[in-house]
């Protein structure tokens, strides 16, 4: 009963952290983004839930972005939290109203439970680094497949 208690005081201390740590999220896609003067990146959605996938599955998730600024926009690098997501961009200039893409690659392989990762887009946007996160969980091989 003390292991039951303790896990879950030591599982809600975690998803607090982790929210605690989350940046504003970006707009949703139903909302027209304004265009802006200058540099302006702005992305269809700022989250993507996998659901439920098997431990060492490797999924992958396009998040697309507009250029909704008057200038080109240049992503300069994507930060990702850990090494088990390994994530591709739109390399040349995206002209103004012109979309482009982030791809963000996870592999499971080591991983059990709910995750959530962040990935940090620079580039000469005005307002600075955007984030986009892929959330899921992760279930063991045993478990996904009598299900």
């Amino acid at each position: 009963m003390k292991k039951l208690f303790l896990s879950l005081a030591l599982a809600a201390l975690t998803a607090g952290g982790v929210m605690a740590q989350q940046a504003p999220k970006a707009q949703t896609a139903t909302q027209k983004a304004p265009v802006t003067d200058g540099l302006a990146l702005t992305f269809e959605e700022a989250e993507f839930n996998f659901g439920d996938i098997t431990q060492g599955d490797v999924v992958e998730h396009v998040f697309k972005f507009t250029n909704t600024g008057t200038q080109p926009l240049v992503i300069e690098r994507v930060d990702v939290t850990c090494g088990c997501t390994t994530p591709s961009w739109t390399k040349e200039p995206v002209m103004p109203g012109k979309t482009g893409f982030v791809t963000a690659k996870f592999n499971s392989a080591g991983k059990m439970g709910q995750q959530k990762k962040a990935i940090t887009v620079h580039s000469n946007n005005t307002d600075g680094a955007k984030y986009v996160y892929i959330v899921t969980n992760i279930k063991a091989k045993s478990t996904a497949s009598a299900n």
